[in-house]
């Protein structure tokens, strides 16, 4: 009776196996005929039997399953998945022969190459979608894709961590504050700074760059005519710029107090950052203190006194305040450092039509008063004469955005310049 149930057990581990084998056999059939469904379908069947399987099968398995989720760079949802798998294979194969490493560390640096390429192409769309605020919506959705997809090649080779302080600034643009905290934290517990050397060279053979690991080596290479134009690329330390955007985060979610913490830990490290200074003077506006407010801008101008984006910033800081004279001001002083300066054309046009809002009003109120009402509306016409300048000077030197192409329309209108709507017009129309 016992060599009976010996025999039954031998019989259950040989179908077992034989399962395993038919299963791993599909699955390769299936891949080699790019058939990546049926692929998972095959492994999905042999996945309860490799537990207790043999080394070689595992591997198989693991190896067979990273392909069939890559399917051939197909299905980027299922990049993780084929990341996992990949990882799988290397373990085990670790102190054994490397049957599928190498083809599985191919795939698996191609992936993150695949991902992370994804991730550059969704933030460039990020860019260009917040250029024009009809489509900034979509912005934030792609900005937030990227951050994603920057946070997983950190997860699949955690020695990429760049791609972390990637991933904070791409949630930041997403308006993902508490995800875009979670990065840049994530790098100072890290200890990251981002500080480092890189040794360069063009091949001599077909152009392309390479990197060298020191620069002995780059210099040998260059004593063998094998490259040349070296370089010595060195990147500072970005630890003063993570404490940076941690505060960014924290101004954004009104967390005031944590806000100023971080904005002096980061003066340590850059104590002449103007733009720090106009992140503390922003600070202390929220908070009720006009007299610090000031003074923090004050100094600003002094570290840097030739940045148009400082007078900008200013400008738009006094608006917030409703001193549109003190915020045009300032916009005229940005324009003089930097006279194709878009935004603040269109900005000073913006302060010049809040005159016009008082008057509207009023008319408002003065419906059936005729003679009243056209004296007041002559006064609102002058307001846009006024303001027309500036938006066509906005206009001139960015054409593509949507916003200052209505405004300018609208003053047309108002004004009755028919021939300059009507061209801007069909301008309007193409861009809708």
């Amino acid at each position: 009776m016992k060599k009976f149930i010996t025999f039954l057990v031998v019989i259950l581990i040989n179908a077992t196996t034989f399962a395993q084998k038919d299963e791993l056999k599909a699955a390769q059939k299936a891949l080699d005929g790019n058939n990546f469904t049926e692929a998972l379908s095959s492994l999905k069947k042999a996945e309860p039997l490799i537990a207790n399987a043999k080394m070689k099968y595992k591997t198989q398995y693991y190896f067979l399953l990273g392909k069939a989720n890559y399917a051939n760079g197909t299905l980027p949802d299922n990049f993780m998945a084929a990341t996992s798998a990949f990882n799988k294979v290397i373990d085990l194969e670790k102190n054994t022969s490397k049957k599928y490493t190498t083809e599985a560390s191919e795939i698996y640096n191609t992936l993150i190459q695949k991902i992370s390429s994804i991730a550059i192409a969704d933030f460039k769309k990020g860019a260009e979608y917040s250029k024009n605020k009809d489509t900034s919506k979509k912005s934030l959705e792609y900005f937030i894709k990227a951050g994603k997809s920057f946070e997983k090649v950190f997860v699949i080779s955690p020695k990429d961590t760049a791609f972390l302080q990637n991933a904070g600034l791409a949630f930041y643009y997403g308006n993902d504050y508490e995800n875009s905290l979670v990065n840049y934290k994530k790098l100072l517990d890290l200890g990251y700074t981002g500080k480092s050397t890189t040794y360069e060279a063009t091949s001599m053979v077909n152009g392309s760059k390479q990197i060298f690991a020191s620069k002995e080596d780059m210099d040998k290479q260059v004593g063998l005519k094998l490259v040349k134009d070296p370089k010595v690329i060195v990147k500072e330390s970005q630890r003063g710029e993570i404490i940076k955007m941690i505060a960014k985060n924290y101004i954004a979610l009104k967390d005031n107090e944590k806000a100023l913490e971080y904005i002096k830990q980061a003066q340590k490290d850059t104590p002449n950052d103007y733009g720090l200074l106009v992140d503390e003077a922003n600070v202390y506006y929220a908070m009720g203190d006009n007299v610090k407010f000031k003074e923090k801008l004050e100094e600003a101008v002094k570290i840097n006194p030739s940045d148009p984006t400082l007078f900008y910033n200013i400008g738009v800081m006094k608006m917030d305040l409703n001193d549109n004279e003190g915020a045009i001001e300032s916009y005229k002083k940005a324009i003089k450092l930097k006279p194709d300066y878009a935004e603040a054309y269109n900005n000073i046009g913006a302060a010049i039509l809040k005159k016009a809002e008082p008057i509207i009003e009023e008319m408002n109120q003065n419906l059936s008063n005729f003679d009243k009402y056209d004296a007041l509306q002559a006064k609102q016409f002058d307001v846009y004469r006024e303001a027309l300048p500036y938006y066509e000077k906005a206009y001139e030197f960015d054409s593509s955005n949507i916003s200052i192409v209505r405004t300018l329309l609208g003053i047309y209108e108002n004004l009755e310049m028919s021939e300059k709507q009507k061209a801007l017009q069909e301008v309007y129309q193409g861009m809708k």
